[in-house]
């Protein structure tokens, strides 16, 4: 068996598989790269009329129909249908306009989520995936799903594969096939050896033979396998799906126990009977907090795109917003990206023009190019004199690049830390600039390499390059604004930790000072995490550190997004809580990302995480009022199925609470920036308004009881009544969520109750109001004050009570 073979997991398929003894023989048959010359127009155009194209994978936004579906075929839905005949029937029409709420909470979901599909649709083409390959002899570039069978496909570092296929021409060629078989060190690949999809390139360069496209390989699963990464999480919408889990389950049987005790009250009157039951299951139905969750994550990824960050996963919203962990690399972020060349140092007594001649060989000797190659390319440029005998790429886990020419030696260049840690005064000479902002290569002199066992012998130093980076000219404004917003920033890079702390102090990374050279620390999460905390800047790190850090602060209980843009920063994208790629970077990092920033600019992150900041904690403040509107109509439910009383509410009454004291200011409230981030823990904070808020109406509904009672109220003048006080509950847990007030919030308060009052007073017919209400509304003025004072002390008890109730809860979240 194949040694590839042997470390993939038994689902993977090896029919593309070569025996040894056959690579060996093709390798004998190895073709020259510059005969290579592809299929022809005619052949591409063959196989796409056979079928023999890469078809891809299920998009996973919804089409139209499935958005219409979506929001008018829902339980809810047809449960108001329902309940709406029933009211028909008994001919108190008027009753019936709560299903106008209904059509114009479909409305605005379709709406709103089409209008975003549209935006989506366009920036899509951003990053869509592309692929260089070579048809009548050219270089061409085209969508990954434009392959066919038998293309040649030129790899690149951060590539990834869309096709299976055997390799032709290798030059340092290395895959990851991390995210197939879940080991993350790099596996060579020659000419015959098999690739699968779903692979990316971390080294080298070479050529693909497609052998399989479309549903017969692993591109149609390329979506999947991106999402070995962990999704992003919505503590919100779990919660959201189990509190409609449950009130499915009970409205059925409460409806109908409250049926049996309204016909009990109203013997003669089975119209009133059939309209207050229905208004105690509606009442219980949170229809606006699904059309509202669902609706702002729709418009938050509008708005996120508006930014030109594209949103992969809605969830991801709720994961930004809750960022504690912000890791990035120095590159992209603190710096342009850009280098220069600042320095040439010769150390072993080589003059300036030799050392040069030999960086300008080792440039020409490799394909692959990154912004450090670059810097050296446009100072030094590059020569093919020599003849290269055998050479080693550069990765991101060796640090270096070697290679050997014919009579002329082998030379290797490199992070000085893995060539020559043994030689401590050369060391401290590099560290002198590194202590000013410069990274530093060292230029070497090896005995010999070798590239099948990627080894090389000892390193005698003949220069030092001194590099330097660019700084962003907002990179201080956009580290200030995490400062301030208690996000802690990690700086995750693979160049000298003293390097790296110096260029982030001068871009204003808080504590940048406090920097470790990760080759020194822990190798397991279990320890990492005890000391993680102690450090803002990580040296020296190498792809599977920044994937364990990740799991460490996450072990710790931060909520973790990573920023990166290369292969190797994948690992570390695909595990955290919300994984941020650039547009520019490679495809696998694309792939494994949450969010896409399509600019490739660091600072857009200032304005994404305040906008998810935004959409989540106006969310968990409008909650308060659904829910709270929800569990006293459950209670008052259950309450009047024991009294055998009549309910309280009329279908209109209950709709003009819910317009006053929810649908108008849930709907302005979410056009509001609030500071800060949401607390973790979304049903405890959103309990902690509704559950007083609730308790408090159901108890002064009780005094209604008993005023009732009192004062020989006829049914009229009782449902008046309980309007009023109803209102003015609902208005005071308005003033609760708000609280305190700014300009805006007290004009939102002031509409509200503008509306409520105008309501009653110009049209107390329709709402079936007493004409004598305005004798018994004096009685609100106490009951008013009694209600602030019930408010108080159940929130008093609920905050004692937090603590226990949210252990609680998350026991039986870890439990389901």
């Amino acid at each position: 068996m194949p040694e590839d073979a042997a470390r993939r997991p038994s689902d993977i398929p090896v029919s593309s598989d070569v025996s040894k003894d056959d690579a060996a023989d093709k390798k004998e048959a190895a073709p020259d790269p510059a005969s290579l010359t592809g299929l022809t127009d005619a052949e591409v155009a063959d196989r796409v009329s056979r079928g023999l194209i890469n078809t891809p994978p299920d998009s996973e936004q919804r089409t139209t129909a499935k958005i219409i579906r979506a929001h008018t075929l829902t339980y809810f839905n047809f449960l108001n249908i329902f309940l709406g005949i029933l009211v028909f029937l008994t001919g108190e029409y008027k009753n019936m306009l709560f299903l106008g709420v209904i059509v114009c909470n479909s409305a605005i979901g379709i709406v709103q989520e089409l209008r975003v599909k549209s935006l989506i649709d366009k920036l899509s083409v951003v990053t869509a995936s592309r692929c260089t390959v070579i048809r009548n002899a050219r270089r061409l570039e085209i969508p990954v799903e434009e392959i066919v069978k038998d293309d040649l496909v030129v790899l690149r570092p951060g590539d990834q594969l869309a096709s299976d296929g055997i390799v032709m021409t290798s030059d340092g060629l290395e895959l990851n096939e991390s995210l197939l078989t879940g080991e993350s060190k790099p596996v060579r690949k020659a000419f015959g050896d098999p690739l699968l999809s779903g692979s990316f390139v971390s080294a080298g360069t070479g050529v693909m033979r497609v052998e399989k496209v479309g549903a017969d390989c692993y591109a149609s699963q390329l979506v999947k396998k991106a999402q070995v990464k962990r999704r992003a999480s919505s503590e919100m919408q779990l919660t959201i799906g189990r509190i409609i889990k449950v009130i499915s389950i009970l409205i059925i049987p409460i409806g109908l126990l409250l049926y049996f005790s309204q016909a009990a009250a109203h013997p003669e009157d089975s119209a009133s009977a059939v309209v207050r039951t229905v208004s105690g299951v509606i009442g219980m139905i949170p229809e606006g907090l699904v059309l509202l969750t669902s609706v702002s994550f729709i418009i938050g990824v509008g708005r996120l795109a508006l930014k030109r960050a594209l949103v992969q996963e809605m969830e991801a919203i709720e994961a930004l917003a809750r960022v504690t962990v912000l890791c990035t690399d120095k590159t992209g972020t603190i710096t342009t990206g850009k280098l220069k060349v600042h320095e040439l140092v010769p150390l072993g007594g080589e003059s300036k023009e030799s050392v040069s001649e030999i960086i300008r060989e080792i440039n020409a000797a490799f394909s692959d190019t990154n912004n450090t190659q670059d810097a050296l390319i446009q100072h030094f440029g590059q020569t093919t004199s020599w003849v290269t005998d055998d050479k080693i790429p550069f990765s991101s886990a060796r640090k270096y690049r070697a290679v050997s020419f014919r009579g002329k030696g082998a030379y290797v260049l490199g992070a000085p830390e893995f060539l020559i840690s043994d030689q401590e005064k050369m060391l401290s000479i590099i560290d002198s600039y590194s202590e000013r902002g410069y990274r530093v290569l060292i230029l070497g002199r090896t005995t010999a390499i070798s590239s099948a066992e990627e080894t090389i012998g000892p390193v005698t130093p003949l220069a030092a390059i001194v590099i330097s980076d660019v700084i962003k000219t907002d990179a201080e404004e956009t580290f200030r604004y995490f400062a301030e917003n208690n996000v802690a920033v990690k700086v995750i890079s693979g160049d000298n930790p003293h390097t790296v702390s110096s260029v982030a102090a001068k871009a204003g990374v808080k504590d940048a000072d406090k920097y470790v050279d990760a080759s020194t620390l822990p190798d397991t999460v279990t320890e990492l995490r005890k000391v993680i905390s102690n450090y803002t800047i990580f040296g020296r790190v190498k792809p599977e550190q920044k994937q364990m850090f990740v799991k460490a602060w996450q072990k710790n209980g931060e909520t973790v997004a990573m920023v990166g843009d290369g292969v190797n920063d994948v690992l570390a994208i695909k595990d955290a809580d919300c994984g941020i790629a650039m547009a520019a970077g490679s495809e696998a990092a694309k792939q494994a990302a949450h969010i896409v920033l399509l600019d490739s600019d660091f600072k857009a992150m200032k304005d994404i995480v305040g906008e998810g900041r935004t959409i989540i904690s106006n969310i968990e403040r409008v909650s308060s009022l659904y829910l709270t509107k929800t569990i006293y109509s459950i209670l008052l439910c259950v309450i009047f199925i024991l009294l055998k009383r009549s309910y309280p509410f009329t279908t209109l009454q209950i709709g003009l609470i819910n317009i006053c004291c929810i649908g108008m200011p849930s709907f302005l409230l979410t056009l509001k920036r609030p500071n800060g981030a949401p607390a973790k823990g979304f049903l405890m904070n959103v309990l902690k308004v509704a559950a007083p808020s609730a308790l408090t109406m159901v108890v002064m509904m009780m005094v209604v009881q008993i005023m009732r009672a009192i004062f020989g109220w006829e049914l009229e003048t009782y449902s008046t009544f309980t309007l009023m006080l109803g209102g003015l509950v609902g208005l005071l847990v308005v003033l609760e969520v708000m609280w305190p007030m700014d300009l805006f919030d007290k004009f939102i308060f002031g509409a509200c109750c503008t509306v409520f009052i105008a309501a009653i007073v110009f049209l107390p017919g329709f709402y079936d109001i007493s004409d004598i209400w305005m004798w018994w509304s004096l009685l609100l003025i106490p009951l008013g004050f009694v209600t602030i004072w019930l408010i108080t002390k159940f929130d008093k008890l609920m905050q004692r009570a937090s603590g226990p109730l949210y252990e609680w809860l998350v026991s039986r979240t870890k439990k389901d």
